[in-house]
């Protein structure tokens, strides 16, 4: 069965109401024993209140997928410790519609766990939020909320880690990009020499999907490439050569906005923002940084821009800003906000599965008609399944990231004049 459209897009950018819709949208509902899918659920079931900020961001979303239009995603929260990458992130992944994420160095490092030597069965367990704390501590146990593992876990983490991070192929600068994408080769070795699951970075690394951190130096990861850089000046060990290329690494964000934009089709990104913080703003910062800093020409924001963080928009902080107010910095393209962005204030761990399963439902039913009746043909009859349908290999942006760089280069090239002249300011003598 094919689900119906809204006729009306339904999006209003943080408010929650439709005020700014040309005509009135009546209110209608169904029963939930009578749909059919979760889809169907989303779509005539939420109709108010916080379920209609739902229902509006599931909307959005199956627009922008539907359209072919690729997403970008910040993840901020400890999604690897708490095992959410396994049962809604990876399976996310593998439907081929995430260009790149966004996330934190500790969603890196957490990422390990579950591997290694000697903590393969169940090493992280729940644990009530408000319990004995300090009880925790005596028995050397670390609490993430309410998952937890032991003390050693967490030893062996950086053991790990300090060894990978000491071996020849990661002697040298690189962006945060490769660096995560040689972790993911090897987190994905350790995975299957103990036949554990595959994690997130392992899925990224398989999918060449490029993994950003913003704020790399606040992590374990690169607390363990400080302990050999610390090593090496005390002249313990005679070399530690690693480095992270932040210059790079920004620019390899802006070469992927500027493909999204120029060279694929539909010359649109969207964009899933999950909590705030620095994922959130990194993410965003791509098009400040092409069309502010670098001064290239016809340089937009992202056309779709759904987000789900706990934070009120009242405490002013990046973390809480709805899209509307990304509009005024050109992160957000000015002239479809209203139709295609929300903002809605939850927990992400509370209804991500269930946007994800929706999401995935509705891929299914398209893949299922195709068998039927032909690609083209349901093509014909419901737009949308090409771009449900689009290879499921997804993007592989890393693999590109030498050609998209390149290409971006040559723009900031030919864009040198205007660029000599925005270094001159009169500075106080």
């Amino acid at each position: 069965m094919s689900h119906s459209v809204d006729p009306q897009p339904t999006g209003c950018s943080g408010s929650p109401c439709d005020a700014q819709a040309p005509s009135r949208r009546a209110v209608r509902v169904r029963r939930v024993d009578e749909t059919e899918s979760l889809a169907e659920l989303f779509e005539h079931c939420l109709p108010a209140f916080g379920g209609a900020y739902l229902r509006r961001i599931y909307t959005i979303l199956d627009r922008a997928i539907g359209m072919g239009c690729p997403l970008t995603m910040s993840i901020a929260g400890p999604v690897t410790v708490s095992g959410q990458h396994q049962a809604w992130l990876i399976p996310l992944l593998e439907a081929g519609w995430i260009a790149y994420l966004s996330t934190t160095d500790a969603v890196c490092y957490h990422d390990g766990h579950r591997s290694l030597q000697g903590h393969t069965k169940d090493p992280i367990f729940e644990v009530p939020i408000f319990g004995d704390d300090a009880a925790l501590r005596d028995e050397r146990t670390i609490r993430v909320t309410d998952m937890a593992f032991d003390e050693d876990v967490l030893l062996d983490q950086d053991r790990f880690l300090t060894a990978l991070l000491a071996l020849e192929e990661f002697q040298h600068p690189m962006t945060g990009t490769e660096l995560r994408y040689r972790l993911g080769a090897w987190f994905a070795r350790q995975e299957q020499a103990n036949g554990v699951p595959p994690g997130l970075l392992a899925t990224c690394h398989r999918m060449a999907i490029p993994v950003f951190v913003g704020a790399p130096g606040d992590g374990s990861v690169f607390l363990n490439s400080m302990k050999l850089w610390a090593m090496r000046e005390a002249g313990v060990i005679p070399r530690h050569g690693f480095l992270l290329d932040l210059h790079a690494e920004v620019f390899e964000a802006c070469a992927y906005h500027r493909w999204g934009l120029f060279d694929n089709d539909p010359f649109a990104l969207g964009t899933w923002i999950l909590g705030g913080g620095v994922p959130k703003n990194y993410n965003l910062q791509p098009e400040p940084a092409l069309g502010q800093i670098l001064g290239l020409p016809d340089v937009r924001g992202y056309e779709f821009d759904v987000q789900i963080v706990t934070a009120p928009v009242t405490d002013g902080s990046l973390s809480s800003c709805p899209p509307a107010e990304a509009v005024t910095w050109g992160k957000v393209d000015k002239d479809t906000y209203v139709q295609s962005t929300e903002s809605m204030q939850a927990d992400y761990s509370m209804v991500m599965p269930f946007l994800v399963k929706a999401l995935l439902e509705n891929r299914k039913r398209y893949a299922r008609r195709a068998e039927e009746i032909g690609l083209d043909a349901t093509i014909k009859e419901d737009a949308r399944a090409q771009g449900y349908l689009r290879p499921a290999e997804g993007y592989r942006l890393f693999s590109q990231r030498d050609s998209l760089t390149g290409k971006l280069l040559d723009a900031v090239r030919e864009n040198g004049e205007w660029l000599l002249d925005s270094l001159q300011y009169p500075l106080p003598r």
